[in-house]
């Protein structure tokens, strides 16, 4: 997927950057969306994998 001469060495390069739609493109081919989710290069997706602080910090007043 990466045309960068020479290659890249690492897949975390982002190729086009759109956050206004919350989304990039990595040099393996893979979307990565602001959620955490991923659509890889074969169709197959990652499933967001958020982290959420602990319910003492998300419920104090």
């Amino acid at each position: 997927m990466c045309d960068h001469r020479p290659a890249c060495t690492s897949p975390e390069h982002v190729v086009a950057a759109h956050p206004e739609q919350g989304w990039s493109l990595r040099c393996d081919g893979r979307i990565v969306f602001d959620d955490t989710g991923e659509l890889l290069p074969d169709g197959k997706t990652v499933a967001p994998h958020r982290t959420y602080p602990p319910r003492s910090l998300a419920t104090a007043a």
